[in-house]
Formats: C-alpha cells, structure tokens, sequence
C-alpha cells in the first residue's frame, strides 16, 4: 500500500504542475484580439480606409459602425466596442477605454501606431488614476476565488447543514462583500462607482464560489471541495481574462472564463465601477445561477442524507405484561 501512495505522489504532483502551467501560461503566452469589437465612426467614405487598415489584421477585430464620434463614444460607454477609430478632416482619431482594459487600450494604440500615421487618443472611460493599469482590480481575482473556496470548504468540514449552512454561507459573503468594498473602494480608491453595488459584486462573485464549493460537497462528500477548487483555480483564474479582456483570450478559453464565477465578476466589477452598470446583465446572471444552483445543492444533500433516517422504522416497542 505505501507503494501505491508514493507512485500515486511522484505521478500526480507532475501532472498537476503541468496542468496548472498549462492552465495559467498558456493563455498569457497567446494573449492576441480574436473578434476584438472595435467600432468605425464616419461617413461610408472616409472610413474606407481605415477598415481596409484593420481588416490587414486578419481575425484581430470585429467592426462595428458608426455613424459619427458621439455614437461611438455611446458604444463605448456601452460596453458595445472596446475602442473606436473616428475619420475627421484631421486625420483619423482613436477612442479608447483603459477602464475596460489597459491592455486593450495599449493594444489598440500600438495597431494604430503601425499604420504610419499621428493618430489622436482620447480615453473616453480612463482607468482610475490610483490604479491606471488595472492591476489592483485584477488582482482581486484571486483573494475572492480562496475566499469562497475557504468558506465553501468550512462549511463542509464543520458539518453544517441545511439551512444553516446556507445562512453561513451568505452571511460570509456578504461580510467578505463589505470588506472588499472598504479595502477596494474606499481606502485604495480604485473603484469609482456606487460603494454598495461593488460590495454586492464582491458579495455575489464570493458566494457564486462558496455555494459552488459546498454544494458539489454536500452531493459527493468531502471529495467535491477539491474538485470545485480545482476547477476554480485552474480554469476560472488563468481564464477570466481580468488582464486584458476574455477577447484577448484564445478560444474557447475566453468564452468559458465568462462562464465561471472569476470571469463573470472581474466583468460585472468593471461594468458597475466604471460603466454605470452597462452589459452587467449576462455577468450578473451567470453569478446568480452559480449561487442559486450551488445552494440548492446544499438544502437537497441535506435532504437526500435525512431521507435515510426517515425512512428506517422505529423499533416496536415492547408491551408491558399486563397483571
């Protein structure tokens, strides 16, 4: 039987390092736009050229156009286009949108800066000046992740159930929701929007992991903690895009990091603080189904283990002899 444990730790250790490497490096090594949306604002005429500019980045872009400058800058502040390239007497102007992404930013200056040309940028949505990079928010992806992890896996390990696993599960992610605002908002100054719909973000994204981790835990036993913290850890963090954007991604990596909880809040995070709350509703659902399905999870494991003892008869009492 030792053996068996020291082959099983000399094999898997090395295949768990490749994966998470694999996982992690992998897409930041083929970080790229894939059908980045990039909107084109003016008249038929004057943007001719500068699609044909763009389309010389095959597959980097997916057009969108504009009828003027206003509209893109609509776009943008919808969540609709990365950035726009606006034709003027000029010459052409860039709108970007660091708050989205500097790295998306950057990268767009860079294209433009290849066609040979001075073009004009304008931040339509800058990034907060206490965070211009993004780091600090993209950094947040990881604390929240182990924090739903951590209080995913307590409540498994401390053998709550029910209900009142379930009123620990979203009392922890409501105070981590609190805190992470505080920490956040208030005292790095890196979010710019409504103080308590961050908190909520936090709260939710925190919970989306938590019910997750539980939830599994309460239909397979002890062993679903580790399955849903691997699956979080190695696809939803290297995969949620937090850097850059999920288009920058390679596919179908991109896609499926907005399907999980990291992906999904870093998203709806950006969108609240920075957008007024535009495109927040795919996010904010995808969060919502992670937590309303994970706790459900935890209330029917509860109910499937008391089934059992339900079920078995109590024993016959034994009649007293009479006289």
């Amino acid at each position: 039987m030792s053996t068996r444990r020291l082959i099983a730790v000399v094999v898997l250790v090395p295949v768990l390092a490749a994966l998470a490497l694999w996982a992690f490096a992998w897409p930041a090594a083929r970080t790229a736009p894939r059908d980045l949306p990039l909107g084109v604002a003016g008249t038929a005429t004057a943007t001719a050229q500068l699609e044909r500019q763009l389309e010389q980045h095959e597959g980097a872009f997916e057009i969108h156009r504009y009828a003027d400058e206003a509209a893109a800058r609509d776009a943008i502040e919808d969540r609709t286009v990365y950035g726009a390239v606006v034709a003027t007497p000029q010459g052409p102007q860039l709108l970007t949108a660091s708050a989205a992404g500097p790295t998306v930013a950057q990268f767009l200056q860079q294209a433009m800066a290849t066609e040979g040309a001075q073009v004009k940028t304008v931040d339509v949505v800058p990034a907060p000046e206490s965070d211009p990079r993004g780091a600090a928010l993209n950094a947040s992806v990881l604390p929240l992740a182990l924090a739903g992890i951590a209080a995913g896996a307590a409540v498994t390990l401390l053998g709550l159930r029910g209900v009142r696993a379930v009123g620990a599960l979203v009392g922890a992610a409501a105070l981590t929701g609190v805190i992470a605002g505080a920490l956040a908002h208030s005292w790095l100054g890196v979010l710019t929007g409504d103080w308590w719909t961050e908190a909520g973000v936090f709260a939710l994204a925190t919970l989306a992991v938590s019910a997750a981790v539980a939830g599994l835990a309460a239909l397979i036993g002890t062993a679903g903690v580790g399955l849903m913290a691997g699956v979080v850890m190695l696809f939803g963090n290297p995969f949620s895009g937090a850097p850059s954007a999920p288009q920058m991604l390679p596919e179908p990596v991109g896609t499926i990091g907005q399907w999980l909880p990291p992906g999904a809040g870093t998203t709806l995070l950006r969108s609240v603080s920075f957008f007024d709350g535009a495109a927040a509703t795919g996010p904010a659902l995808t969060l919502t189904w992670w937590a309303a399905l994970g706790l459900g999870a935890v209330l029917l494991g509860n109910a499937l283990k008391a089934r059992p003892k339900s079920a078995q008869p109590s024993p016959e009492r034994e009649l007293a002899p009479v006289g």
